[in-house]
């Protein structure tokens, strides 16, 4: 009888290169960015609807910050991506992993394996960021995450309602002791209603967790086709959604895209 050859594991992905993270409870902090490719959510403010579909290639960066790409194609087995990630990983320069996307969450099987091998091989922290509505295979993978940060997508605001998922993956990630965060996506149209049940779902888990509000940033109308024009919201209305989810939520913080500013990837 024939052995099986071993399949090896690959991933579909967009980019690989280190940079600084320019939101939420990570912000200033130097990462190595892993954007998978895919979504399965279509939020009306997405600046990433590149990552919708998987592309021929991915490019991966060679020295960290100079974006030297090279192109890979897809998908790329994880022993190239492993070493091309101990290639970025320089003594001391990065603070942690960033695992994105898309929604890296539609890799899930992939991260089983790819997950502690990359811990082992770099010795930094894994932070996940995601849309934050698929607990089951957030399970599948929470033994190998150090952070979490999860978008809450108002339907005002993405065109998303995913409560009960949002729900259930946050009262996942609590109760798995694991550092969590939610973001929260504001533009001027965002319903104070959404804003009131977001802050309730989240304080019955615990009022402790820390809230991010992020305005949108304005985009291109080539950035995404499918989207409306978005409008970024007024100082007034930032500073009145603040007032009102600290009524339930002990730490909310009003954050923009630092990493547009900066002109980073």
């Amino acid at each position: 009888m024939t052995a099986k050859t071993p399949v090896i594991p690959s991933a579909r992905l967009i980019e690989v290169f280190s940079a600084i993270q320019g939101e939420g409870h990570n912000v200033g902090t130097r990462q190595i960015f892993i954007r998978f490719a895919l979504c399965d959510l279509r939020c009306h403010f997405c600046d990433s609807a590149h990552t919708w579909h998987v592309p021929k290639t991915c490019r991966i960066e060679q020295t960290p910050g100079l974006r030297d790409f090279e192109i890979y194609s897809n998908p790329v087995p994880l022993p190239i991506l492993l070493e091309s990630i101990k290639q970025q990983n320089l003594p001391a320069l990065h603070d942690s992993i960033s695992i994105t996307g898309g929604e890296p969450l539609l890799h899930a099987a992939f991260l089983v394996e790819f997950l502690p091998q990359l811990r082992s091989v770099t010795g930094l922290p894994v932070y996940l960021e995601t849309g934050g509505h698929r607990p089951e295979e957030l399970a599948m993978i929470l033994p190998h995450l150090n952070s979490v940060g999860m978008d809450f997508k108002l339907p005002s605001v993405s065109g998303e309602s995913r409560w009960q998922e949002h729900t259930k993956f946050l009262q996942l990630c609590y109760d798995s002791q694991i550092e969590i965060f939610v973001k929260i996506i504001v533009s001027n149209k965002t319903d104070l209603a959404d804003l009131e049940r977001s802050a309730n779902v989240i304080a019955e888990i615990n009022p402790s967790i820390k809230v991010f509000l992020q305005p949108v940033t304005p985009l291109e109308s080539t950035e995404n086709p499918t989207q409306e024009i978005i409008v970024a919201p007024s100082p007034e209305q930032v500073l009145s959604w603040q007032e009102l989810m600290k009524r339930t939520i002990k730490d909310v913080r009003v954050i923009p895209q630092t990493h547009k500013m900066l002109n980073q990837l």
